[in-house]
């Protein structure tokens, strides 16, 4: 059973920077890709970014290209999202997600964590 830990959301002012963590349990994490998605209030959720098994190929979505970067620790099963130039907009809560099941194709979740950004 894989479980995922988001950490790391809180409040921060425009222009700052937060960086989250997803901790996620399971000898197999280090062969699975991990992505990064958020949800704002009364919208739908969405792709933020994503990264393969190796840590060698990532994706993200174009509202945070050039701000935010995704990176693994596949030594402590972590998964982390730095965040910078943080925009009023970036409010949402972020969540962690894995691969199990097929390529680029999330099917466990974490509970999420909390960003505001404040303007």
């Amino acid at each position: 059973q894989v479980q995922l830990v988001e950490s790391g959301g809180g409040l921060v002012q425009a222009g700052g920077s937060l960086r989250l963590s997803c901790a996620a349990s399971g000898p197999t994490f280090k062969d699975h890709d991990m992505g990064w998605f958020r949800q704002a209030p009364g919208k739908e959720r969405v792709f933020v970014a994503d990264i393969n098994w190796t840590g060698g190929t990532a994706h993200y979505a174009d509202s945070v290209k050039g701000r935010f970067t995704i990176s693994r620790d596949n030594a402590k099963n972590t998964v982390y999202l730095q965040m910078n130039n943080l925009k009023p907009e970036d409010t949402a809560l972020y969540y962690c997600a894995t691969a199990v099941g097929s390529r680029w194709t999330y099917d466990y979740w974490g509970q999420g964590t909390q960003v505001t950004v404040s303007s």
